[in-house]
């Protein structure tokens, strides 16, 4: 009976699963061979890292390509720069690009952090995501039916000291990257302010289709994000990179967690934000992707205690049924961003 209720760690290879967060922005082949021998089918998104629109371009041809090479394994997410903000055909300029990465099969928008946490206007103003501006661009979205992935502020480690962080992924992050650790950045929106801003656009766009990548920033609280989804019902949330969070609250309240999952289970997408640039080598990227995809699996599908790099604690795995663990790695990817429809698994 109990085989038929949850999946086994040997059922990794036989279920059919979606990463709905990575990003590959090269030729070779690695990422797409791995997923095919672990069962996965991939949602590469675009991402404005405040670079201009050269970078959006080429990370538009290499999506692309590897669709075109690949169309049964990738969808795209596209994005668009912000850099010409000023200029006063910023609004129809953007339109016309989405609509172009439309045609040629996108199935989503992308927007970035950047937007609240790093790009100013000629007047050295923030931009934020509820800016009146980004209005048109967002009715745009709803009535292409299109969904837009935000990764909107930042998790809320970010605004604490390296030490006072409770995992160890954000702390490893923040040290390298000083320029998005907010501590240190007291000039700058809180996190309460970034997460206020997002929830103003949302409660301005109730029919926008919305996913929160990275838990929606609200990955210290299964309640907070709780509350997020029961007022929001055009929301859901990505786990990427966040599992760490996952973990950390597990081990502190596994029963809490876990009904989190099974109450919300229409509203989690599985996704990890894997990345090939072409630079790493290509075996230990390989390695990376299937012991980031197995560790995950254990968790969700057995009660075994574990440990993991992201956390210093031991916790225990979730061992959600399976009409759950289908939902969160296949169904959910399916019902919210429309990946592979003409494929009926």
């Amino acid at each position: 009976m109990e085989n038929q209720e949850y999946y086994t760690l040997e059922d990794f290879n036989k279920v059919a699963k979606i990463d709905t967060h990575i990003h590959v922005f090269t030729n070779r082949n690695s990422f797409v061979e791995q997923a095919k021998k672990d069962n996965f089918r991939l949602l590469n998104i675009m991402v404005d890292l405040s670079k201009g629109k050269e970078l959006i371009k080429s990370q538009y041809s290499y999506s692309f390509a590897q669709k075109k090479a690949h169309p049964g394994q990738y969808e795209v997410v596209s994005s668009f720069s912000i850099e010409d903000w000023d200029n006063p055909d910023f609004i129809m300029n953007t339109i016309a690009w989405l609509d172009k990465s439309f045609e040629e099969g996108a199935i989503g928008v992308k927007v970035w952090k950047n937007i609240g946490m790093v790009f100013r206007d000629k007047d050295n103003q923030l931009i934020m995501i509820d800016h009146p501006r980004l209005d048109a661009i967002f009715n745009h979205l709803v009535s292409k039916k299109i969904p837009l992935v935000g990764h909107l502020g930042e998790p809320k480690n970010c605004w604490l000291p390296l030490e006072e962080m409770t995992t160890n992924n954000d702390r490893a992050y923040f040290e390298e990257h000083p320029q998005y650790h907010m501590y240190q950045h007291p000039e700058l929106p809180s996190y309460e302010e970034q997460i206020a801003a997002r929830d103003r656009m949302l409660e301005k766009h109730p029919d926008l289709v919305f996913i929160g990548a990275h838990m929606g920033s609200l990955e210290w609280s299964v309640d907070e994000l709780a509350e997020r989804l029961d007022k929001f019902p055009n929301m859901s949330i990505d786990l990427a990179a966040r599992m760490g969070q996952v973990f950390y609250q597990t081990a502190e309240d596994r029963e809490k967690v876990r009904n989190f999952f099974i109450k919300y289970q229409d509203r989690v997408l599985y996704a990890t934000d894997l990345t090939d640039d072409g630079k790493d080598d290509a075996d230990e990227l390989m390695q990376e992707m299937h012991d980031t995809w197995f560790r995950d699996w254990r968790f969700f599908v057995t009660d075994e205690v574990m440990t993991s790099n992201l956390v210093n604690e031991e916790f225990k795995g979730l061992k959600l049924p399976k009409q759950v663990v289908d939902k969160i790695y296949l169904h959910n990817a399916k019902k919210w961003l429309n990946m592979f429809p003409e494929n009926g698994i």
